[in-house]
C-alpha cells in the first residue's frame, strides 16, 4: 500500500489575509453622493482612493451643514455630517483641472490607477483630455466608470440628474405616500437619496465586475451609469406589476400591493408594524390579536383574499390594534411568532443593542474634531473584514504626499504648483 502523502499548502492558503481590494487604486473625480458613495465602499474593501477636489472649496457637500463634526469644545469643524457621511478611507488631493498642469496631474495619476470614477455631465472632462478615449489610449487597463443622471446617451444625456427629480421622472414619487384621498395623500420622494444610493452600490458592482473580466482579457472598459436606469431597475417588482397588468401600481401608503396585512397599525400610545407573509402568519396575527373570527373569514383565510378585500380587513385590525400599547402588542406578537416592529427614530435605531453587536457605530480619530463618529458597513466578511483606516479628510490634506510618493514630485515642484494655486 502506497504511502499517503500530505497535500502541500497553496500559497492561498498561507497568504496573510488582505483587504479584498487591496492593491488597487481608484481615482475618485466624483463628488456629492452617487460617486462618493460608491468609492468608499470600494475603500471599505481596501482600494486606495485618491480624491480629487477642486483648491479652495472641494467636494460641495463639505459646506453642506448644519450639522458639521464638532471639536471638543463644541465648536464646528469644516466638515458637514453630510461630507462625513460618504468619505472615510479617503485621500483628499487638491488639483485645478482647469489648468493645464491640474490635467497633467491627473492624467500622471490616471495612468497608475485600476479605476477612475467620475460624475461630470455627459462629454464634461472631453475639453480637458480626461475623457475615456484620451485616458484609456494610455492606459488601456483603466476601468473608467461615469455616473450621470440620464446616460451618456438617449435624448436627454445632456440633462443634469438631481436625485429628487429622478425619483419623480422614474416613478418612484408615484408609488411613495399616502394615497390620494388620504390625510396626508400626495406623492412623496423617500426620506433619504435612495437613488444615489442605490447607483452608488450598482457603480461598486460594475467596478468589481469589471475589474474580475479584467483578469481574463487584460483591459480596462467603460461604465455608463444613469441614476434613472437605476431608479427604474429598483423598482422591482412594482415595474413587473405593470408588466404583466397594464396597470400603474399606485401609492399605497405603508400597505403592501401584493400581500396583506403588510403595514403599519395604530396602538393606543403609537404605530407599530405587522409584516405576515404567508396564512400560517396570518392565522397566529388573529389569535395573539383576539380576532379568532377573521381567521375563519374565507374573505381573509388566504393571501389573495385578504388582498381583494384589504379595506375590510385594515378596518378590523385597526379596531382592535387600537385597544393596546405598542409595547403590549409587540410582545404578543413577537411571542406568538409574527413579524413586527417598532418605528424607530433613528435616534432610537443607534440605541438598539443589536447595532452595537453588528459593530454598525464606529468611532474614527479626527485631525480637528478629535474623534468622528460614523456608521459602519454593513458587509461582514469572515476572513478579510472591512478595514476602517481613516476618517473623512480634510481638504487637499494628502496632495504633497501623494504627488511625492505617488508620482514623484520633488519638495520644489510641489512648492512651485502649490504658489501657482494649481494645487
Amino acid at each position: 500500500m502506497a504511502e499517503s502523502k500530505k497535500p502541500e499548502s497553496s500559497p492561498q492558503a498561507i497568504m496573510p489575509n488582505k483587504a479584498p481590494l487591496a492593491g488597487y487604486r481608484v481615482l475618485d473625480l466624483s463628488r456629492v453622493l452617487a460617486g462618493p458613495w460608491c468609492s468608499q465602499l470600494l475603500a471599505d474593501l481596501g482600494a486606495e482612493v485618491i480624491k480629487i477636489e477642486r483648491p479652495g472649496c472641494g467636494d460641495e457637500t463639505r459646506a453642506w451643514g448644519p450639522p458639521y463634526l464638532q471639536d471638543a469644545a463644541g465648536n464646528d469643524t469644516s466638515e458637514s455630517a453630510y461630507y462625513c457621511a460618504v468619505n472615510r478611507n479617503k485621500q483628499s488631493v487638491t488639483v485645478d483641472i482647469a489648468r493645464s498642469e491640474g490635467q497633467k496631474i491627473v492624467r500622471e495619476l490616471a495612468l497608475t490607477a485600476d479605476v477612475l470614477l467620475e460624475n461630470y455631465k455627459v462629454g464634461g472632462l472631453d475639453k480637458y483630455g480626461l475623457d475615456y478615449a484620451s485616458l484609456s489610449a494610455a492606459n488601456p487597463r483603466l476601468i473608467y466608470c461615469s455616473i450621470t443622471g440620464f446616460g451618456q446617451n438617449g435624448p436627454w444625456a445632456d440633462r443634469p440628474g438631481y436625485d429628487f427629480i429622478i425619483q419623480g421622472i422614474g416613478g418612484l414619487m408615484s408609488v411613495t405616500g399616502e394615497a390620494d384621498g388620504r390625510p396626508g395623500g400626495g406623492p412623496q420622494k423617500v426620506g433619504v437619496a435612495l437613488v444615489d444610493i442605490l447607483t452608488g452600490l450598482y457603480a461598486a458592482n460594475a467596478v468589481q465586475a469589471a475589474l474580475l473580466e479584467r483578469e481574463r482579457s487584460g483591459l480596462g472598459q467603460h461604465i455608463d451609469l444613469a441614476l434613472l436606469d437605476t431608479e427604474v431597475a429598483s423598482l422591482a417588482n412594482l415595474s413587473l406589476n405593470y408588466l404583466c397588468s397594464g396597470v400603474s401600481p399606485k401609492r399605497m401608503g405603508n400597505a403592501h400591493p401584493n400581500i396583506a396585512p403588510y403595514q403599519v397599525l395604530p396602538a393606543a400610545d403609537g404605530h407599530f408594524i405587522v409584516a405576515v407573509g404567508n396564512d400560517g402568519q396570518f392565522q397566529r396575527l388573529c389569535k395573539a390579536m383576539g380576532l379568532t373570527e377573521l381567521a375563519d373569514d374565507p374573505r381573509f383565510t388566504t393571501n389573495t383574499a385578504r388582498v381583494g378585500n384589504r379595506q375590510l380587513l385594515d378596518e378590523a385590525l385597526e379596531r382592535r390594534s387600537r385597544e393596546c400599547s405598542k409595547k403590549a402588542w409587540l410582545e404578543a406578537l413577537e411571542t406568538a411568532g409574527v413579524p413586527c416592529g417598532p418605528i424607530n427614530t433613528i435616534g432610537e435605531v443607534f440605541a438598539e443593542p443589536q447595532l452595537a453587536a453588528r459593530e454598525m457605530l464606529i468611532d474614527l480619530p479626527h485631525p480637528t474634531a478629535g474623534r468622528a463618529a460614523l456608521v459602519g458597513n454593513p458587509i461582514k466578511l469572515s476572513r478579510t473584514p472591512v478595514d476602517y483606516s481613516k476618517a473623512p479628510p480634510l481638504l487637499g490634506e494628502n496632495t504633497e504626499d501623494v504627488l511625492r510618493d505617488v508620482l514623484g514630485y520633488n519638495a520644489e515642484e510641489i512648492r512651485r504648483l502649490n504658489e501657482s494655486g494649481v494645487i
